[in-house]
């Protein structure tokens, strides 16, 4: 199973370009482009068709994105097309308000079970916002059984806040309970995908370490307690959410990429770059392959200010 995680910027250019005409204004693919010509963000219209080519050619079969406002979930489920099913809200209302945080799955790969949507914040089971955090912060969860091998899993698909540690925190610390709960009690493995905005060391990297174990989470909210209720033991046993990059084999993990966010800035401009984008995963099944992916075109367009993260996972 491939799966990519990938922040998709969120429309900031908004135009009324349809997704058919985008596709009628395709140059002719026998003329060379010039090269690196366009520089800086553009449009979601220029982009989009490139973000959904990349992941279908690269074989992906789920994807969770980060920052897709309700027109960028509608154009990517016109180009993935009726082979493909997706969940998730906006953040701001429960509906189509905001960002999304949405889960795309291969209909012809797996068996959808069920799904829900938590807010990361000390309400999560109403829109709402942590205090002092800049957005409202959602995790989408998805259960799924495989056609393949009629295995269940959960994965889950965040974006944490670009401003607030303390929202960070409580973040993981409600994402790593209920992956808990869903492998002791719901018995299935758990993935999580998405943007931490959480290097794995510094001064930001506290949501990154309790995801990890590395950390202590702090006290999450008891309606959220009880809804995904854990025994004492299950409660305090070590979380077993690693980093996948980490657990691919050293010939795949070695020579990846490393910077999953690099801005819209010129190719060699680096003082921005750094890893925040994760694929977690717990102790039932392997993953085979890692890559962080390029964004770039030719022609100089960048997809998205993020890199894609795809895994290959067996078991």
């Amino acid at each position: 199973m491939r799966f990519v995680t990938y922040n998709l910027r969120f429309d900031a250019q908004p135009d009324s370009i349809s997704v058919a005409q985008s596709l009628d204004r395709l140059t002719d693919p026998l003329v060379e482009p010039k090269y690196l010509s366009k520089g800086g963000e553009q449009p979601w219209s220029l982009r989009r068709m490139r973000v959904a080519e990349h992941l279908l050619s690269e074989g992906a079969v789920l994807c969770g994105f980060q920052e897709a406002l309700v027109r960028q979930v509608r154009d990517l489920a016109e180009l993935f097309g009726d082979g493909w099913a997706w969940v998730g809200v906006g953040r701001d209302d429960g509906k189509e308000a905001g960002e999304f945080s949405p889960i795309f799955y291969d209909k012809a790969e797996f068996k959808f079970l069920a799904y829900d949507t938590f807010w990361t914040s000390p309400t999560p089971f109403t829109p709402s916002r942590f205090p002092g955090a800049g957005s409202f912060r959602i995790c989408t969860t998805i259960r799924l059984q495989s056609l393949r091998s009629s295995k269940e899993f959960v994965v889950s698909n965040t974006h944490l806040d670009d401003q607030s540690d303390g929202q960070r925190q409580l973040a993981a610390s409600l994402i790593l309970h209920r992956a808990k709960y869903e492998e002791q009690v719901g018995g299935c493995p758990v993935f999580v995908l998405g943007d931490f905005n959480s290097p794995p060391t510094g001064r930001d990297s506290a949501a990154y370490e309790i995801i990890t174990g590395a950390r202590q989470p702090v006290a999450v909210p008891s309606d959220f307690l009880n809804r995904f209720p854990l025994s004492d033991n299950m409660a305090s046993a070590a979380p077993s959410l690693r980093d996948l990059l980490a657990d691919a084999p050293r010939r795949s993990a070695g020579i990846a990429a490393h910077a999953t966010f690099t801005g819209f800035s010129a190719p060699n401009i680096t003082r921005d770059w750094k890893r925040i984008d994760f694929a977690f995963g717990s102790k039932a099944g392997t993953c085979i392959r890692y890559k962080v992916d390029s964004a770039l075109g030719d022609d100089g367009v960048l997809e998205s200010d993020h890199r894609p993260v795809f895994v290959d996972l067996v078991g």
